[in-house]
């Protein structure tokens, strides 16, 4: 289910909230932990092959990955867990995905971030020392998200 009809929502906190621990596999088999993020800016975006704005965001992340991209900001890319992995493999290869993707077969990634992580796109803003500093529910304003990441990096 897509959140394109609610429009974006972005949710800033006053004390931001540290990042889950999580482990995750990312479509090449590599395992993968959220402490591996100590250090740089992440962008988490939660999303679905069968999610419309999902796919129409996707050119947006895959050029706003390509800007910031280097040792200090990563991009990952989760699919939810009712998405096919082999839908998801295939959106993937097909679109030369140029960030990690991983499938939340059990839902736990989603869960760990918020258990109310069920509305695609949700995409979670991390700083460099793991803090969730802002989350977007539908397309975020990437001119916008740009601004902050910048931000962020130089900080």
């Amino acid at each position: 289910m897509g959140a394109a009809a609610m429009g974006a929502v972005a949710w800033q906190w006053n004390a931001p909230p540290l990042a889950p621990v999580v482990q995750y596999t990312l479509l090449d088999g590599q395992a993968r932990s959220s402490q591996q993020w100590n250090g740089k800016v992440m962008v988490v975006n939660f999303w679905a092959t069968s999610c419309t704005t999902c796919v129409k965001e996707m050119p947006a992340l895959m050029a706003t990955h390509e800007k910031f991209k280097g040792p200090r900001f990563d991009t990952l890319a989760v699919a939810m867990a009712y998405d096919p992995p082999d839908y998801v493999a295939a959106f993937a290869q097909t679109r030369k995905l140029p960030f990690g993707v991983a499938i939340d077969n059990s839902g736990a990634i989603a869960n760990a971030f918020d258990p109310a992580v069920r509305m695609t796109p949700t995409t979670f803003v991390i700083d460099k020392q793991g803090r969730i500093v802002k989350r977007y529910l539908g397309e975020p304003d990437f001119k916008a998200m740009h601004q902050l990441i910048e931000t962020l990096i130089a900080a």
